[in-house]
């Protein structure tokens, strides 16, 4: 797990980066900003349980690679997960609070992941464990208020203007982040490899 301090304010940004590109890159300088952090952790997944894992590239591959797009010192390319034998999200959530008291976490993640966030594995509980911030990416722009999630903790929405104190709300807590978005896709780039 990279090193924080106390009082710092830190963005975790989960996913299999299978492979790593500029639009995972853009989400990360876009969270960076717009949320005010200190660091964002760029969380490397040994694998996810909702995708098919035999097209997963090894993890020391998609280290290096996400290493070699994230000139960002505040970027912390990680994959403690691997090393604690996590497997869900809402597990590697509380062991980031567990172990980094008075550190101020957001959970970052892409709004097309918003769609089937209903199906992880507790998401309820990751509602609750710290508050998220969706990053705009194309073709959800429109469709992220209709999905379960945004319907289930609409009064937890907080405004696109307040995003700087996203990290500092008490979860349950959310915002949509619009800005600019990457056509860019794993599964695109994996298929046209």
């Amino acid at each position: 797990m990279p090193h924080v301090e106390r009082g710092m304010a830190v963005g975790i940004f989960g996913g299999s980066f299978n492979p790593p590109h500029a639009g995972h890159a853009l989400v990360a300088e876009i969270s960076l900003r717009r949320l005010r952090l200190d660091q964002l952790w760029w969380l490397v997944t040994p694998g996810n349980p909702l995708k098919d894992a035999t097209q997963l590239a090894p993890l020391s591959q998609r280290l290096e690679q996400s290493e070699a797009i994230t000139p960002d010192p505040r970027v912390k390319v990680t994959a403690f997960e691997a090393a604690h034998r996590i497997r869900y999200t809402a597990d590697t959530l509380e062991l980031a609070v567990r172990r980094n008291p008075g550190v101020d976490f957001v959970w970052i993640m892409g709004a097309d992941s918003l769609a089937g966030f209903h199906r992880w594995q507790r998401w309820r509980d990751i509602m609750a464990i710290m508050p998220i911030a969706v990053i705009d990416r194309p073709g959800a722009t429109l469709s992220f208020l209709s999905s379960v999630t945004a319907k289930a903790f609409n009064r937890a929405r907080i405004d696109e203007d307040e995003a700087s104190l996203l990290a500092r709300t008490p979860a349950p807590a959310w915002t949509f982040i619009h800005g600019p978005r990457s056509s860019l896709s794993s599964t695109a780039i994996r298929n046209a490899g």
